[in-house]
């Protein structure tokens, strides 16, 4: 595997499309996935508060921005390995890049690995739910 960053959004999205590629059937890629939230670093219990909740997900889940608009930067965590997995792969996308790529990078990465059609509506409102807070920070940061 390569680094966690990826010279690019465009490039790290398509190294997780070619990663799930791998996988013959969806429950070797749900097995991917909450590995990948298990790698995800620890989360300060300092920061498990309202503020950084993503409201929305029917799983906890908490965003913390941090940076500036040249480079932002993202920690998140959940109590649902799937959705621990979904950020692990969200950051991989949109954390340590400038504002501008952030909020211009759609997130092709889950239609390219067939996310789209195998999560529960309310794991893809919770997805589309953060991605739309992460853009949001992004946003607020370039002003």
């Amino acid at each position: 595997m390569n680094d966690t960053h990826a010279n690019s959004a465009a490039q790290a999205q398509q190294d997780i499309a070619d990663e799930f590629a791998f996988f013959g059937d969806w429950s070797e890629r749900y097995q991917y996935l909450i590995d990948l939230g298990k790698k995800l670093p620890p989360f300060p219990e300092a920061s498990k508060i309202d503020e950084y909740r993503v409201h929305g997900c029917q799983s906890m889940v908490w965003l913390v921005p941090s940076g500036n608009a040249t480079k932002m930067h993202f920690e998140a965590a959940s109590d649902s390995a799937i959705v621990s997995g979904l950020i692990a792969l969200v950051l991989r996308v949109y954390s340590d890049r400038p504002a501008a790529e952030i909020v211009a990078t759609e997130p092709s990465f889950v239609q390219a690995i067939g996310l789209a059609k195998h999560l529960s509506p309310t794991r893809s409102n919770g997805l589309a739910a953060m991605l739309a807070k992460l853009k949001a920070y992004a946003t607020a940061a370039q002003n």
